[in-house]
């Protein structure tokens, strides 16, 4: 009797039927051969492939160098990047309420200076957290590719309207590889010591770049690098459902 196609969906390892022919050599370096491209899966999914079509996730075949970025991974850090800066500008301005009280013309020019405020002041922190993340998971000779959550874009921008407070998941760095609790902890403490290595390079940097150009823009700017990278070292290290259950079996 024919095998059922569905039935390869069902197994453990379906890297296992890709043949890139290729033989591999313990001395060198190797390249990531696969990508899983990750989605919203339905939760009955598992349950449903023994009875219907159900697809899962797309098996690709993927090499490349070890600075690479795939398509999918620069949108998915273009769009995370400005939707935590929008959702920024949205609370400098008091969330919805503070926004309605100014007139649109006011209104659409003030989100944008201040979205470019935050691109300026916080983005280098959420983006190379985010690619401490990856390079040092490649290092170890891992896949590791962002993965922006739209559902945790909207949400995260959604509470900066109501409430003027900015609460995100923007995403994080995907990593498939086989590594050690070792390993493991080095790739998730990376983001918060670039963070911590950003805080001291505006403290210092800054404080010589005042010393030098008296200004108030420049002053807020370096204020909120600063705060920016303090909170998100801090945030990531410390709160368990994000990073840190990954740092405690590591450490």
């Amino acid at each position: 009797m024919a095998r059922d196609p569905r039935a390869s969906r069902l197994d453990d390892d379906p890297f296992a039927k890709i043949d890139d022919n290729q033989p591999t050599n313990k001395g060198t370096s190797q390249h990531v051969r696969v990508v899983i491209q990750p989605g919203q899966p339905n939760p009955f999914e598992p349950f449903l492939k023994g009875f219907f079509d159900v697809g899962g996730p797309r098996v690709v075949n993927h090499k490349g160098s070890f600075f690479h970025f795939s398509e999918r991974e620069l949108k998915d850090l273009v769009m995370a990047t400005f939707a935590f800066s929008f959702a920024i500008s949205i609370v400098f301005h008091g969330g919805i309420f503070g926004m309605l009280e100014l007139p649109m013309g006011v209104l659409v020019i003030s989100l944008i200076s201040s979205m470019l405020f935050a691109l300026a002041a916080l983005g280098p922190a959420f983006i190379l957290h985010e690619l401490a993340h990856k390079y040092v998971a490649r290092h170890f000779g891992c896949w590791a590719e962002f993965r922006a959550d739209p559902r945790g874009l909207k949400i995260g921008i959604l509470i900066a309207l109501a409430i003027g407070f900015v609460f995100m998941a923007p995403g994080a760095v995907m990593v498939a590889g086989r590594v050690g609790r070792k390993e493991n902890g080095i790739i998730s403490v990376a983001g918060p010591i670039t963070n911590i290595t950003l805080f001291f390079i505006g403290m210092v940097g800054g404080g010589l770049l005042l010393s030098i150009f008296h200004h108030n823009v420049l002053a807020e700017l370096i204020i909120f690098w600063m705060w920016g990278n303090a909170i998100l070292g801090a945030f990531s290290s410390l709160v368990p459902p994000l990073i840190a259950s990954m740092e405690a079996t590591g450490s």
